[in-house]
C-alpha cells in the first residue's frame, strides 16, 4: 500500500498538467484596443507639417482594426460551430481509447508511484469520455427517430 509521500509525488505529473491545462486558459492576447486607442491618440499628437508620417500611422491603424474586425468574425464562427456541436463518432472512439488505455494501465506493476493517481484519472477521463459519447448517440437516435416520423 503506496504512503502519502509516494501518492504525492505519483500526482506530480498529473497535477503539473492541470496546472498547465489551468495557465493556458488564463493566458490573454494583447490588448488590440487599447493599442488602437494609443495609436489614435498618437495620431492626434503628430504635427500637420509629417502628412507622411500620419498616413503611414493611419494606415497601420487601419490595418490592425480589419485585422480586429476578421478575429472577431472567425472567433465568432468558431463559437458557433462550438456550441451546435452535436457528437459523432469521434466521441466513441475517444471512449474506447480511454478505456483501452485504462486496461493497458491496469496490467502496468501496481508498485509504482504514480500508478494509483494515474488510474483513478483514466477512470475519470472514462466516465467523461462516455457521458459525451452517450450524448452523441442518444441525440443521433432521437434525430434519426425524429426523421422517420410523419
Amino acid at each position: 500500500m503506496p504512503g502519502f509521500a509516494e501518492i504525492a509525488l505519483g500526482a506530480a505529473p498529473v497535477a503539473g498538467g492541470a496546472l498547465l491545462g489551468l495557465a493556458a486558459g488564463n493566458l490573454r492576447g494583447p490588448d488590440f484596443r487599447g493599442m488602437i486607442a494609443k495609436d489614435m491618440d498618437l495620431l492626434e499628437r503628430i504635427p500637420d507639417d509629417q502628412p507622411e508620417l500620419k498616413a503611414r500611422l493611419a494606415a497601420s491603424i487601419n490595418a490592425r482594426i480589419d485585422d480586429l474586425i476578421t478575429t472577431t468574425e472567425r472567433t465568432r464562427e468558431l463559437r458557433r460551430a462550438a456550441m451546435s456541436y452535436q457528437g459523432n463518432w469521434r466521441d466513441i472512439v475517444v471512449f474506447v481509447c480511454a478505456v483501452l488505455f485504462t486496461v493497458v494501465w491496469w496490467n502496468v506493476p501496481h508498485d509504482r508511484s504514480n500508478w494509483l493517481v494515474m488510474f483513478v484519472v483514466l477512470i475519470l477521463l472514462c466516465v467523461v469520455a462516455g457521458v459525451y459519447a452517450a450524448r452523441g448517440v442518444l441525440r443521433s437516435v432521437r434525430g434519426s427517430r425524429d426523421a422517420d416520423s410523419p
